[in-house]
């Protein structure tokens, strides 16, 4: 979209995502982002149980929530994402001891997220990049612990980390990986 520029006759390309910003809110409840990023209350989902916060979970509550990381991890496997670039490579954040690199699954959701750092008003560009290729290549490339997260302005609820872990991320490059000297990376 262009803008006529303040009256000067030279046309301004606008951010499309500024026009998301001004449309968005919350994450939409369905939406294809639903697919990948958005989990049910335990409520909804069969096999879960709610529990207090500082219990134990049972082993079967463990189990039901392994299946739904599993599916997660599939769809968002086989999913394009939007990776924003900066600095000649893609947008990062180190956190914990883990740099993440930061995946959208829509416009809408990077739009939150420009929002929520002040920077609706940028042009914000970005790769298409199937899911697959981040774990097993983009990861691998960083050289240091590396996953993935999904939708970080959308909040604890609505957010997922792909953490580099076995079975996420290929297992040379997993922390929780034993490797020949007999210590996790």
């Amino acid at each position: 979209m262009t803008d006529s520029g303040g009256g000067t006759g030279v046309p301004v390309r606008r951010s499309r995502l500024a026009e998301y910003a001004e449309m968005t809110g919350q994450p939409p409840k369905t939406s294809r982002q639903s697919e990948v990023s958005r989990s049910a209350t335990a409520s909804e989902r069969p096999g879960l149980v709610e529990t207090d916060r500082g219990a134990e979970p049972s082993d079967a509550e463990v189990a039901a929530r392994r299946r739904e990381f599993t599916m997660l991890l599939e769809v968002f496997r086989d999913t394009a994402v939007l990776v924003p670039l900066r600095s000649g490579g893609w947008l990062t954040a180190d956190f914990g001891g883990v740099r993440w690199i930061l995946a959208f699954s829509d416009e809408s959701a990077l739009a939150r997220y420009a929002l929520a750092r002040d920077e609706a008003h940028q042009e914000w560009t970005y790769q298409t990049v199937l899911g697959a290729r981040l774990l097993d290549v983009a990861v691998p490339e960083a050289k240091v612990p590396c996953g993935v997260a999904l939708d970080v302005a959308d909040g604890a609820e609505h957010a997922v980390l792909f953490p580099p872990v076995s079975g996420v991320v290929p297992d040379a490059f997993a922390v929780d990986h034993i490797h020949r000297g007999g210590a996790p990376r």
